[in-house]
């Protein structure tokens, strides 16, 4: 097709392989992976998921395009994601660096700033999980989150339609009682002001959706819709914590696959959730993961199982076993557990399991996940259950033939023989079609 506003052809095949190369590498607390086939203009769509006894169903999706975004010259951007860098800047300047920086160790976490954008690295994300209650007692989980994806560090066109980098969003909220979930998903460019990401305050955004700090210092998520949607207040609660070691959280064997990543794991939340038009008065606790870095899942890593568990104690417990291909646990995995007060222990790979218990499960995608867990941490003491009440909490890409778990779950067990219980968030991928493959041809 051609784009009348730039003369410039484009093709769709390679606009596709644009998002492969660029959108499936997003990763949540590990690779979260997610796109688009429209991707010469920002879309928005929301999508159902009900459970009826012990089946899962999903209806059609209701879909909205928001405001139309004029196509650029995907085929460029493909080229700049694989590395290659122009010879010479505009107008015959010096070369332009066109490398994404990478995660090293020695880095030293400024906050609140380190909420902000950090344009040098390819990838970022914020992502926030919560468990909250209405008025009535009844019990919803919700997931809303940002991403950039880097497509050029330095584009060679002028244009405000010129693609630096791609955002995306995803929203989703769970209702156990009503076996209920619905989500939405938005992917833009940056354009004129339709989405982005500031780097002198906390502020990142995707059309109407968007996730600031206000001067309290609190967390505001707005992600209105008429089906599902949040307007949530968080406090941050504890002091940010640090995952990983020496400044770094390793995903791979090479130096520089790795991320910053810190996480806020216990954050006071009220506000309003919108499932099916209804609008409910809900208050809980959040998990906010943030991170930034600028590599993918290695060859041979096929997905991760990632945990996000607050317990009753007062403790948090963040836990993520990267799989390989052939069904081993990558030695990278790791986790954090935090005390009460806030202090935390860093557990590397040896110090817990994380095994999957019964068959696992079909959703609509074809995937199968494990939906009961056991966890053992035992120099902490900890052996825990981990289930969910809301079977379906799959999230499916709109196009892409790659989909994740994400959902609501709850804990029991004992720490050093006391009873304990809990509740948190589970997030699985690589279950349908292999992330690191895809990113390694």
């Amino acid at each position: 097709m051609m784009n009348n506003r730039f003369r410039m052809p484009v093709s769709r095949r390679a606009a596709r392989a644009a998002l492969i190369l660029v959108v499936v590498a997003s990763v949540g607390h590990g690779p979260v992976s997610a796109q688009s086939p429209a991707a010469s203009r920002g879309s928005a769509s929301v999508r159902h998921a009900e459970a009826q006894g012990p089946t899962t169903t999903q209806r059609p999706a209701a879909t909205h395009r928001s405001t139309a975004t004029p196509p650029s010259s995907m085929a460029q951007s493909a080229t700049s994601a694989q590395g290659t860098a122009s010879p010479q800047g505009p107008g015959g300047t010096p070369p332009v660096n066109t490398s994404w920086k990478e995660a090293t160790a020695g880095y030293r976490y400024q906050f609140p700033q380190d909420h902000a954008s950090h344009p040098d690295f390819k990838i970022e994300w914020w992502y926030y999980t919560g468990n909250v209650q209405s008025r009535d007692g009844r019990r919803f989980g919700y997931q809303v989150t940002f991403f950039r994806v880097g497509v050029d560090r330095a584009p060679v066109n002028p244009s405000v339609w010129a693609v630096r980098d791609l955002y995306m969003a995803h929203l989703a909220v769970s209702d156990p009682s009503g076996q209920r979930y619905r989500y939405a998903e938005k992917l833009t460019r940056s354009g004129p002001g339709l989405s982005g990401a500031a780097t002198d305050r906390y502020r990142v955004w995707n059309e109407e959706w968007s996730a600031t700090q206000d001067a309290a210092g609190r967390h505001v998520l707005r992600a209105p819709g008429r089906e599902v949607g949040v307007e949530l207040v968080l406090d941050e609660g504890k002091p940010p914590v640090i995952n990983g070691i020496n400044g770094i959280s390793q995903k791979g064997a090479r130096p520089g696959n790795a991320s910053h990543y810190y996480s806020l794991t216990r954050m006071p939340t009220r506000g309003t959730l919108i499932i099916d038009g209804e609008r409910l008065e809900v208050t809980g606790d959040s998990w906010m993961d943030r991170e930034f870095g600028s590599s993918f899942l290695e060859t041979g890593q096929q997905g991760w199982d990632w945990l996000s568990l607050q317990l009753n104690d007062g403790r948090e417990l963040m836990l993520y076993q990267l799989r390989l291909a052939d069904g081993t646990r990558d030695p990278r995995s790791s986790g954090t557990l935090v005390d009460s007060t806030g202090r935390t222990t860093h557990l590397v790979e040896r110090d817990f399991t994380q095994r999957a218990v019964g068959n696992p499960e079909a959703m609509p995608s074809g995937a199968r996940y494990p939906l009961r867990w056991q966890i053992e941490v035992p120099s902490q003491g900890l052996s825990l259950q981990v289930t969910t009440p809301l079977r379906n909490q799959e999230l499916a890409t709109a196009g892409a033939g790659i989909s994740y778990w994400e959902g609501m779950v709850e804990v029991q067990g004992t720490s050093r023989g006391t009873p304990i219980t809990g509740r948190g968030y589970l997030e699985m991928t690589g279950y349908r079609g292999s992330i690191g493959r895809v990113l390694t041809q």
